[in-house]
């Protein structure tokens, strides 16, 4: 009988289900959130540096978009409870069909991300977020200021302060980060080769049908402890 695991943060993420789209992020990403391992890098050819470089800073995320960024757990509250919220939560929102998925710059590093109209998804984003609300504790003092270290507008620092993370309601973007940052020398060649590895692997169009409650450990890991479908 395995030990349960013990996380120092939790999260509800997009994670996609078993298949081509899922191996090949595992595996590009070297962490599989899914069995919680390691994985072997794929070999791929002309990329501007090793895969274990390009993708060291998202590693411990894995293959995701994050829907309701990581929190502690609020004082009281215990992961059981966090579970049956969750199941209950994803038996009452409805899938979001987005017209497909792009390799895309985000600034200094590649994401998957949307096409089209994102009005329904951002919405099921905003719904994610305040429904896990009473799980999170308050932001300690240290959390603040490495979230104000690289700087935040006015309406950013509001929703730190009102939802602990900036990039949430009006901030929120979509998007499965496939790179960490690297020199926009290499962006464009990068894409082209990511898009041709992924783009056949990626229906048309795409569903956001179900979501992945994870958990972090204390390597800075994350592991998915529950994928659950929607149901309405």
């Amino acid at each position: 009988m395995s030990v349960p695991m013990h996380f120092t943060r939790y999260a509800v993420y997009y994670t996609p289900p078993e298949g081509a789209f899922a191996a090949f992020g595992a595996a590009w990403l070297g962490w599989d959130v899914a069995r919680g391992l390691p994985v072997a890098h794929p070999e791929v050819a002309g990329l501007p540096a090793p895969v274990a470089e390009i993708t060291a800073t998202p590693r411990n995320y894995g293959l995701h978009a994050t829907m309701k960024p990581p929190f502690r757990l609020a004082q009281g509250q215990e992961e059981a409870a966090l579970r049956d919220a969750f199941a209950r939560f994803c038996a009452q929102v409805r899938p979001v069909m987005l017209n497909g998925l792009a390799v895309t710059a985000l600034g200094r590093f590649l994401a998957l991300m949307p096409e089209g109209d994102t009005t329904a998804l951002d919405a099921l984003a905003a719904q994610t977020v305040r429904a896990f609300e009473p799980f999170r504790a308050p932001l300690s003092e240290a959390e603040i200021a490495r979230r104000r270290a690289g700087g935040l507008s006015p309406n950013q620092e509001a929703r730190l302060m009102e939802w602990g993370y900036p990039h949430v309601m009006e901030g929120f973007r979509f998007h499965i980060t496939l790179t960490g940052k690297r020199p926009k020398s290499e962006l464009q060649e990068l894409r082209e080769i990511l898009a041709a590895q992924l783009l056949p692997l990626l229906p048309r169009p795409y569903p956001i049908d179900a979501l992945s409650l994870m958990g972090e450990d204390a390597q800075g890991r994350f592991h998915r402890i529950a994928r659950h479908v929607f149901t309405l």
